[in-house]
């Protein structure tokens, strides 16, 4: 017989304020235990250092938690100019001291100038990546260096926030797979000198922003579970994105066993993927197969549609 599994049938997202000094998958579990979740999982990595916008997935939610993963991204940075560590944060060890030249903001804009736009970036050591199954953070700590592949990455936007002679503050708008610690460090390059980062703030990751986000103190704070599940989003704010397209309650049925449904899929071509909906609630996901065909691609439990 098939165990049961502890906890609550929770589904949903929750926009959590990752605190500093804890990594992403304590502070996951320190928001499952408050929601007494069957099943939680996020939505991409923020560092131990970083804090900021991490969305944690409960239950159906975690069925399209991969979408979030393509995302495009916001952060806030603070560059400390001079310094070389070996994980490219204050966290790492020093490895190298320069001088720092004299610079104005004229400078710093002149070197940001180069790296808006599509780039290439050698992904760090100190970095989740693997290599012959291997993380590479796991290889660092041996003292391990490996070769990398450069990789394209897009800077949609570096904005100079404040600058301070060795230090700067900069706001940064990034396609999916971009370190900021190197983006720092191969500024710090560009001007003469070395740089790491000493803060990092995730503000925006897709379509959420650090509107309505929770910290864990205030989501300990409320007085129960139904207050905590109230500060969830519905699952389909992951898939929002994608066309919509309304079911009858018979093309439901036949959906939820399965098997593809008769109906007009409008402008939308073969192959495209599409939110289902059936009087208005989420089913869950579908692809074209025609002009009059839709077949399922991943649902939502009955229990839970």
């Amino acid at each position: 017989m098939a165990r049961r599994r502890r906890g609550l049938p929770v589904n949903g997202v929750l926009l959590l304020d990752k605190p500093k000094g804890v990594s992403s998958n304590h502070a996951l579990q320190r928001a499952r235990r408050l929601f007494q979740a069957q099943k939680a999982g996020h939505t991409g990595t923020l560092d131990p250092m970083a804090t900021g916008l991490l969305p944690v997935c409960f239950g159906e939610a975690t069925k399209f938690s991969a979408h979030l993963l393509e995302a495009d991204k916001v952060y806030r940075t603070r560059v400390e100019l001079g310094i070389i560590t070996d994980s490219g944060d204050a966290e790492g060890e020093v490895l190298e001291r320069r001088e720092v030249p004299t610079l104005g903001e004229a400078d710093i804009e002149g070197a940001l100038a180069r790296f808006r736009g599509e780039i290439e970036q050698v992904p760090p050591m100190v970095s989740a990546l693997k290599h012959q199954g291997r993380k590479l953070y796991e290889l660092a700590r041996e003292g391990k260096t490996v070769e990398r592949a450069a990789r394209r990455v897009t800077v949609y936007d570096a904005r100079l926030l404040a600058f301070a002679g060795d230090a700067f503050e900069l706001e940064v708008a990034v396609s999916k797979g971009t370190y900021v610690r190197t983006l720092a460090e191969d500024i710090g390059l560009a001007l003469g000198t070395g740089a790491h980062i000493s803060a990092l703030r995730r503000l925006k990751t897709g379509p959420f922003t650090g509107e309505g986000m929770w910290t864990l103190e205030a989501l300990e704070a409320l007085p129960g579970q139904a207050e905590r599940e109230a500060t969830l989003l519905p699952v389909d704010v992951l898939v929002a994105h994608l066309p919509r397209l309304e079911v009858d309650a018979a093309g439901a049925r036949c959906l939820t066993h399965g098997q593809p449904v008769r109906m007009a899929a409008g402008e939308l071509a073969a192959g495209e993927t599409t939110r289902l909906y059936c009087d208005g609630t989420f089913l869950g996901l579908g692809t074209v197969m025609g002009p009059q065909e839709v077949a399922p691609k991943r649902l939502l439990s009955s229990a839970a549609a």
